[in-house]
């Protein structure tokens, strides 16, 4: 690798002399742009203002414009002599716990190479302690004219720098957040826990660029006169109507996917036992997938959407079906009851009445009787008296 700066790294008055390689590459496909109505290239050319002629790169140098236009030139001489001590040298100037460095500073890698055999030592002695600490150096540094900010961590048996943004260069997300007042239930936490758990974990060595090989293979048709592959159709867009549906579908999405291996299990079988269905929605998801695949599963989605669907339909049916035939019922038996209760209390008064007139003539011939009987107890008394009398008399 190329080194593209050298300078030292000063470890309290330890001194390390070393290389700067960049620690990664691009392997995006670059394009150049053309004429398009005969093909020829289109090309920037750098041309002097005040000569209006083309100039090469020898006559090209720095400056700075000030308010009013005007330029002032700066020299590689004149950054060179820059009162700052990073000019040429990595300055750690404190180590912290790895945790302490927000990601949104992270930029460019670097490989530090020592530089000769009299760095190999200090290098090493660096490494091991961070190593053992555990911990990663902070460090100020200069490099295309200006002072940066860098992180010092060990990769294997190198030290890598990561480039820093300086923190005021960070934009706090002031509007990127929700509107307050957004609750999430235990349930769907707990989805979401068995969505991770399923997903697991991948080697990230098995990860590639899609696009690029896609793009790679249109190249190769056009260069060959053959017809470019054709893209498979997107997708229909699911509406997300319940979260806790599309975590369902999404956990056996994932188990089906890995043939059913990662936890889960137990939350996913409790959730399957709701008589609502669950609704699948579009999910995207990385990893190696080949254009046939991704067809058959935009297709399987979509059939699956109709069967949910019809699903849902049968189900709503039955269940009204089932109501109105409960509620026919329940009304006939109560209409029954209702009856049986009326000729009940119907057959009760007709007894009573009954009952009542057959008291009613005994007692009338009760009083006839007891009436005959005065009748006739007054009379032998006064047949007795009459008889009397007239013994009276004769005598």
């Amino acid at each position: 690798m190329r080194s593209i700066w050298n300078g030292a790294i000063s470890f309290g008055l330890v001194s390390i002399p070393v290389k700067l390689m960049n620690a990664t590459e691009s392997h995006a496909v670059s394009f150049r742009q053309i004429h398009t109505e005969d093909g020829g290239r289109i090309r920037y050319r750098k041309v002097c203002e005040l000569e209006d002629r083309e100039v090469s790169q020898a006559e090209i140098g720095k400056a700075y414009e000030d308010a009013d236009g005007s330029m002032i030139p700066i020299t590689d001489e004149d950054l060179s002599h820059l009162p700052i001590p990073t000019a040429r040298t990595i300055e750690i100037v404190a180590f912290v716990p790895r945790e302490r460095i927000d990601p949104l500073q992270m930029g460019t890698a670097y490989y530090l190479a020592a530089s000769g055999a009299p760095a190999a030592k200090p290098y090493t002695l660096l490494r091991e302690a961070l190593g053992r600490s555990d911990r990663v150096a902070i460090a100020k540094f200069a490099l295309r004219g200006r002072e940066r900010l860098g992180m010092l961590r060990v990769s294997g048996d190198a030290i890598v720098m990561h480039g820093l943004l300086w923190p005021d260069e960070v934009r706090t997300p002031e509007g990127v957040a929700p509107d307050a007042g957004v609750t999430v239930r235990e349930q769907e936490l707990d989805l979401a826990d068995a969505l991770m758990d399923t997903l697991g974990e991948i080697d990230l060595d098995d990860l590639h660029d899609e696009y690029r090989e896609a793009l790679e293979e249109v190249i190769a048709a056009k260069a060959a006169g053959e017809a470019p592959p054709e893209a498979p159709g997107p997708a229909e867009p699911g509406k997300v109507l319940d979260l806790m549906a599309a975590l369902e579908s999404s956990v056996r999405a994932a188990r089906e996917s890995r043939g059913g291996e990662g936890t889960g299990t137990a939350e996913v079988r409790t959730l399957e036992r709701r008589e609502r269905p669950a609704r699948r929605t579009p999910k995207e998801t990385g990893g190696k997938k080949s254009t046939s695949t991704a067809g058959k599963t935009a297709a399987g989605k979509t059939q699956t959407r109709k069967s949910t669907s019809a699903a849902r339909k049968s189900t709503a049916e039955t269940d009204e079906k089932t109501t109105a035939k409960s509620a026919k019922t329940a009304h006939a038996a109560h209409t029954a009851k209702t009856a049986k209760s009326a000729k009940t209390t119907k057959t009760a008064q007709t007894a009573k009445t009954a009952k009542t007139a057959q008291k009613t003539p005994d007692r009338s011939t009760a009083r006839k009787t007891a009436a005959k009987a005065t009748a006739g107890s007054t009379a032998g008394k006064g047949a007795a008296k009459k008889t009397a009398s007239s013994r009276r008399r004769g005598a």
